[in-house]
């Protein structure tokens, strides 16, 4: 049977969700990749050991991560039924409905019918009562927003989730769903958007600014820019990539010189700092406020702790600051 570090939180930073009640750990643990039908449980659940280990207590989640749809909810169901049970209450479960999940009208977008009936699937993979965040996964063009926050807004009355979240939402979108459940009197905390060095489309959308306006927490996903900030890719691409054996979200002609001029330029500037490229763009993300954790993914438990060290270290002058910009040709 797992049992827990004594020390687990001694390490570890912990920030607010806006102006909630609601604390995340400065990195969390995604299972977008490595938990689905494809990956080894062992695995799994050695990564979910390391993590809240070390004070990793938020564990990510989407009704169609895997592969298959489903799957990642499913093993890390299994692995909180075998080991966490006793931790259920020092985690925070966040899971997400939006994106296409099952065939026919009713499992895509925003609509009422599509958000609550996919909650309720996913507690039943998880095997739990309730999920601490549950997000609408993007926004949906058709679907009548007062529709879908009033279906965040019953998940929660229901005590299916404790706390509303919203995802790929820009900034004007945002502030009007905030509106609407603030009427409502429904706990929406935070944003889950990507954000990175080479990803900066949370500054141009206003999504940023916004959460600081409305005191929202902000969560970034793909920090290292599904695996180009970090030294993976100084020399070209590896035939064991994530390019080469998926391509589904990093395709071989993003990967030009330039971009890998510039990680390499990167990547000395972190040698220079004394850490990995990784740390150094993950502490990038983390360098505002209004950040409030950032979501990292593993494959091997070495990889968590080795993100973990980004909490170590000088913080980012406002000189490597502008540096950074200049590698990355922002002005």
């Amino acid at each position: 049977m797992y049992q827990a570090a004594d020390a687990r939180y001694d390490g570890m930073t912990y920030n607010r969700c806006g102006s909630s009640g609601l604390r995340l750990p400065a990195v969390s643990l995604g299972f977008w990749h490595n938990f689905g039908s494809t990956g080894v449980y062992e695995t799994m659940r050695k990564l979910c050991f390391t993590a809240f280990d070390n004070g990793v207590t938020h564990f990510d989640l989407a009704n169609n991560y895997g592969p298959e749809p489903g799957s990642a909810e499913e093993n890390l169901g299994r692995i909180v039924k075998e080991n966490f049970m006793p931790y259920r209450d020092e985690l925070i479960i966040s899971t997400k409905a939006g994106y296409e999940m099952w065939n026919g009208p009713y499992g895509n977008w925003g609509s009422r019918k599509y958000l609550l009936a996919s909650l309720d699937q996913s507690l039943t993979r998880l095997g739990l009562p309730y999920v601490d965040i549950f997000y609408h996964h993007r926004m949906d063009p058709e679907t009548p927003l007062e529709e879908t926050m009033g279906a965040l807004d019953q998940a929660v009355k229901s005590g299916k989730a404790l706390y509303a979240g919203l995802s790929n939402y820009n900034g004007q979108k945002m502030q009007e769903a905030a509106a609407i459940l603030r009427d409502l009197k429904c706990p929406f905390v935070i944003n889950q958007n990507r954000y990175s060095i080479f990803d900066r489309t949370i500054e141009n959308n206003g999504l940023k600014e916004a959460a600081v306006k409305e005191k929202k927490g902000l969560i970034a996903f793909s920090p290292l820019a599904q695996g180009t900030l970090t030294d993976r890719y100084l020399y070209g691409i590896p035939a064991d990539s994530r390019v080469m054996t998926d391509g589904r979200f990093l395709k071989k002609d993003q990967l030009t010189e330039e971009k890998i001029s510039q990680i390499r330029a990167l990547n000395e500037m972190a040698g220079q700092r004394g850490e990995k490229l990784s740390q150094m763009a993950l502490k990038w993300v983390m360098k505002d406020p209004v950040v409030t954790s950032v979501l990292i993914g593993a494959s091997k438990p070495e990889q968590i702790l080795d993100n973990l060290k980004m909490l170590d270290g000088a913080p980012l002058s406002e000189e490597e600051l502008l540096k950074i910009d200049q590698i990355c040709g922002i002005k």
